[in-house]
């Protein structure tokens, strides 16, 4: 589809237990992904190039652009030389509502909130998930990041890209996103959940870095009621997925997890005391 590689070979010089020797490693490519609507840049990212269609569909549903895939007409990605442009054709009604969109928005941005031009904006009230009733055992947790971290190519090659899963109870895991950006793996994730046909509230979305809270909105937007995480929560996070009524488990290692919000999907057994 392009002419990029999500890898390159990088000599170095290794120092390890006092012997130094020439070496190479496995890196991963990092380079711009603009996304256009319309025939007109909307986006720029930083980003593998890797699972393009997935990441704009991801992209286009976390930041409030659609709703749904059929909202989605054509996705053309054009190689540019220094980077790639994802061209993405909406139905008519949802460019003439995002065309409205660009004439308020107060400049170009490359991060997780684009097209924000306020903190009332950037603090959006997420989906309300306290509805979802997916009852879910200690090895559910356990079980999903076991899976997400077996199932991750270009982290075994390159230990350097975050990573995103969506696991089923029951099912195990049914979709695997990596990226260099920890915002666009799970960006990725969510068009390749919905481009499968598949909801967010049938599982739990498991990631590899820490939780921010653009990371509980774009689960929470994808509908799943359950994030868990290798690393910790930032405290607005943790208040964020409170609000949405989300189970939020964080420094998820081996048999051990941390649970600050939404325990009660959980059963935690053997008897456990929980105040």
């Amino acid at each position: 589809m392009t002419g990029f590689r999500t890898t390159t070979t990088a000599e170095e010089i290794i120092r390890r237990e006092g012997i130094v020797r020439a070496g190479s490693r496995m890196v991963p490519e990092e380079v711009p992904i603009a996304f256009s609507y319309g025939g007109s840049t909307h986006a720029v990212m930083m980003g593998t190039p890797a699972d393009l269609d997935d990441f704009a569909v991801g992209f286009s549903l976390t930041e409030g652009i659609i709703t749904s895939m059929a909202e989605i007409e054509e996705i053309t990605v054009l190689d540019e030389g220094q980077g790639l442009d994802v061209q993405v054709t909406l139905a008519e009604d949802k460019e003439d509502a995002l065309r409205v969109r660009r004439r308020h928005m107060a400049g170009p941005v490359g991060c997780g909130l684009c097209g924000i031009e306020s903190i009332e904006q950037a603090m959006r009230v997420v989906p309300d998930v306290s509805d979802v009733a997916m009852a879910l055992t200690a090895e559910d947790i356990t079980g999903a990041i076991a899976a997400l971290n077996g199932a991750q190519p270009l982290h075994a090659q390159t230990h350097a890209v975050h990573g995103a899963g969506f696991y089923v109870p029951g099912e195990g895991l049914i979709a695997v996103r990596e990226d260099v950006g920890r915002h666009n793996a799970l960006d990725k994730l969510a068009g390749a959940v919905i481009r499968a046909g598949r909801h967010g509230r049938e599982g739990i979305v498991a990631v590899t870095s820490r939780i921010s809270v653009e990371m509980v909105q774009k689960a929470a937007i994808l509908g799943s009621s359950t994030l868990v995480a290798i690393s910790a929560p930032t405290a607005l996070a943790i208040r964020t997925a409170e609000e949405a009524g989300m189970t939020l488990v964080a420094l998820t290692r081996g048999e051990d997890f941390e649970i600050f919000s939404g325990y009660q999907r959980i059963s935690l057994a053997p008897a456990t005391d929980v105040a």
